[in-house]
């Protein structure tokens, strides 16, 4: 991985883990909104309910909208009920109005393998999805320079204006802590980071491989043996959740990760403090906690995560 000046970001590193920020960023409040999860029935209400938020963002405003799509179980319904969409005429036109990004990836690795996010993707959005939106921006992770691939990546999210929505989920982590996109514990990140490279870790790429198998990938040995060679981890930041216009997320596997049940109900009930310093460890020790510092949020889950 190469190092790179720009202009734009600035770049911070700490223990190998490498975020990037706009220089210019401006200074965060932590104002602690809590978190509100609506109940519903099935995963493809959780589909219908992801799918309206993105219709209400459509009524709301004019021109394009820009969206982050979530991997792995969590957002499947929607792009199921998103590619069946685009099979007909009915919503060419908001489809024709989507910047559509990816918000992590594990790197080194084909942008073909059955274990990156592009390619289950494709896989359930189907063909005509891709040709009538207005433009798909993935993170680059075949490269050996990284680094500039997700500088290029920032820079076109930012030319388009930020994240209208970002389809967010819940991914456990160890003692009872979990992560957003891939910003995992103890990885340094802070309110102006929008984007960052850090070291793989374990609990993330079984976590990575089994939600992939659990959604029902196609999958082959060779996937699987140059997923387990990935060193690094490519993830949107806290900042780029922040700025969003607004997080819809979607937790839907507690039966084949009963984890979450208790990760969610640990989001779910710790308030973040009022004293800086003190939020920062927290969101450093628990960064599923950044959720609740937006003020525009929705969580969708399922009985089965027990709330």
């Amino acid at each position: 991985m190469m190092r790179v000046n720009n202009l734009k970001f600035s770049r911070d590193e700490d223990h190998n883990n490498v975020w990037l920020s706009q220089k210019n960023n401006q200074e965060f409040s932590f104002t602690d909104f809590g978190v509100k999860p609506t109940i519903l029935d099935s995963e493809a209400e959780v589909g219908k309910a992801m799918l309206n938020e993105l219709y209400h963002t459509a009524a709301s405003k004019e021109g394009d909208i820009n969206i982050a799509l979530l991997g792995g179980r969590g957002a499947q319904e929607l792009h199921r009920l998103l590619g069946a969409l685009a099979k007909s005429s009915d919503q060419d036109a908001l489809l024709a109005r989507l910047n559509v990004f990816t918000q992590d990836a594990l790197a080194p690795m084909g942008m073909g393998n059955g274990f990156s996010f592009v390619r289950d993707f494709e896989r359930i959005l189907g063909d005509a999805f891709f040709k009538k939106i207005k433009s798909f921006t993935p993170m680059k992770t075949d490269t050996e320079d990284l680094e500039s691939a997700l500088i290029n990546y920032l820079n076109k999210l930012e030319d388009l204006g930020d994240l209208d929505i970002f389809f967010i989920g819940h991914g456990p982590e160890e003692n009872q802590a979990s992560h957003l996109a891939y910003i995992k514990p103890f990885s340094g990140a802070k309110s102006h980071h929008v984007a960052g490279i850090i070291p793989i870790s374990n609990s993330i790429l079984e976590h990575h491989i089994s939600k992939f198998k659990a959604g029902g990938s196609i999958v082959g040995e060779n996937d699987e043996r140059e997923c387990r060679d990935a060193k690094y981890i490519l993830t949107l930041g806290p900042a780029a959740i922040l700025q969003a216009k607004k997080v819809v997320q979607s937790v839907v596997d507690a039966d084949s990760a009963p984890a979450k049940i208790k990760t969610y109900a640990n989001v779910l009930n710790t308030s973040i403090s009022s004293n800086t310093n003190e939020a920062m460890e927290q969101l450093n020790r628990n960064p599923g906690l950044w959720i609740r510092l937006h003020a525009n949020s929705k969580s969708f889950v399922l009985p089965n995560l027990g709330v």
